[in-house]
């Protein structure tokens, strides 16, 4: 134990940003809350400005880059014309860009250490009439700051989200589906501190979902399962927002994720190390030569988004992975597979496999004539079965060529899914 709280007191002195970038965030954060505060009084409309995220509740680690969020609170009568306003105002500041998503909101780049997210939300006086996630952001911040005042709880929040950040498995992004920094600040509210939240997260059976109601907002275990809706229960946690009692916090996570966050806090409570909190990159190269070790074909894709960097690329990214690894397992047993995005416009991507040598491919019915017709045309030797006509086919490719192949015939799907360039490449480039 001595030896872990040496090295978490260690992690903390790394992660606290310096009183420096504090006071380039200050800095940066009051200027711009006055020039936008001018714009909204010559608007002359009815806007409430609140500063959210991790800055606001105070759990904000260091990082290469701060995005301090800030949110425009409308009257609910502006609800049909969010968008149109929140870009009126905005309008007026440089070096803006719009963001798409569930409802669109502006970067700005204040320097090359901060950026401000503008998030234009709704103002909402109960959980249930929120049109969006983003307009409960307000009652999550009041949440945090009137519940968690000690330094301890704050600190061990901070641990919790730079060992999640190492590990790839920090944020709700879809590229991501990972844990949410508010639903982290709860985890550790309810735990009282990391270290007994991975240990309690090691120790959760395979198949069971881990069940948290802080509030106790629902009569039981039961009664969670029933009242939320099934698209909330997919996750391995769920975490009922204290704002909202038909809310999941941990929507978003993966069970992929939680797997793979699994194993890293198996392997820190094992053996701790420092390096557990050091963000944990793909080894491409121990990748591939595990894969030439088992004779698995492997190979190493650059893929590129036309899409504005951030959550929009790197959705669209992971989104053209996923269907890139369903079509290659119609032919190739695939034996891994991962993705890393850059946080800009690409991603690095590889897969390793086995060829399935001989695959059987289902045609029309038997009495659709024309389409039997096309269907010998296309395959040499067919047979038919319950009514349909199949054909046996070979799998005499490798891995690297189907996709080369597959580029060629589907650069259309390619364009509509907005990738730009699919390119093999190698460890070494």
């Amino acid at each position: 134990m001595k030896r872990v709280d040496t090295i978490l007191k260690e992690v903390l002195e790394k992660i606290n940003p310096s009183k420096e970038e504090f006071t380039i965030i200050e800095i940066s954060l009051g200027k711009f809350l006055g020039d936008i505060k001018k714009e909204i009084r010559k608007s002359k409309l009815n806007i409430d400005i609140f500063v959210g995220g991790s800055y606001a509740k105070n759990t904000l680690i260091r990082k290469n880059r701060y995005d301090i969020d800030i949110f425009l609170r409308f009257d609910q009568k502006h609800k049909k014309n969010l968008d149109g306003l929140s870009e009126k105002i905005m309008k007026k500041f440089e070096n803006v860009l719009k963001v798409h998503g569930s409802r669109d909101y502006f970067r700005i780049g204040i320097n090359p250490k901060v950026f401000f997210e503008i998030v234009p939300v709704l103002k909402v006086e109960k959980s249930e009439n929120a049109d969006n996630i983003t307009d409960l952001s307000y009652m999550h911040v009041r949440y945090i700051n009137k519940k968690i005042k000690s330094k301890k709880i704050f600190d061990e929040i901070r641990i919790a989200k730079a060992f999640c950040y190492a590990n790839n498995c920090y944020g709700a992004e879809s590229y991501i589906n990972g844990f949410s920094g508010y639903g982290l600040e709860l985890l550790i509210y309810h735990y009282g501190s990391f270290l007994q939240f991975i240990k309690k997260i090691v120790k959760s059976k395979k198949e069971e979902k881990i069940i948290i109601d802080i509030e106790k907002l629902h009569k039981n275990r039961q009664r969670i399962l029933i009242d939320l809706n099934a698209s909330k229960l997919h996750s391995p946690i769920i975490l009922i927002d204290p704002t909202y009692k038909n809310r999941n916090a941990l929507a978003a996570l993966s069970k992929e994720t939680f797997d793979k966050f699994k194993e890293s806090c198996k392997k820190f409570l094992k053996s701790p190390s420092i390096n557990s909190f050091k963000n944990q990159k793909i080894d491409f190269e121990h990748s591939k030569k595990f894969a030439e070790k088992k004779n698995y074909d492997f190979v190493l894709l650059k893929i590129k988004t036309s899409k504005a960097e951030g959550d929009v690329a790197g959705s669209k990214l992971i989104k053209f992975y996923r269907h890139l690894e369903k079509e290659i397992s119609k032919f190739f047993e695939i034996k891994e597979g991962e993705f890393e995005y850059n946080e800009k416009k690409s991603a690095e991507v590889f897969f390793s496999g086995k060829s399935k040598k001989e695959i059987l491919t289902k045609g029309p019915f038997i009495k659709d004539e024309k389409n039997v017709r096309n269907f010998k045309k296309k395959h040499k030797k067919t047979f038919v079965r319950k009514n349909h006509i199949y054909t046996k086919e070979k799998i005499d490719f490798s891995l690297k060529k189907f996709i080369e192949d597959w580029e060629k015939e589907n650069k259309v799907k390619m364009k509509d899914m907005t990738i730009k360039r699919l390119e093999i490449t190698s460890p070494s480039s």
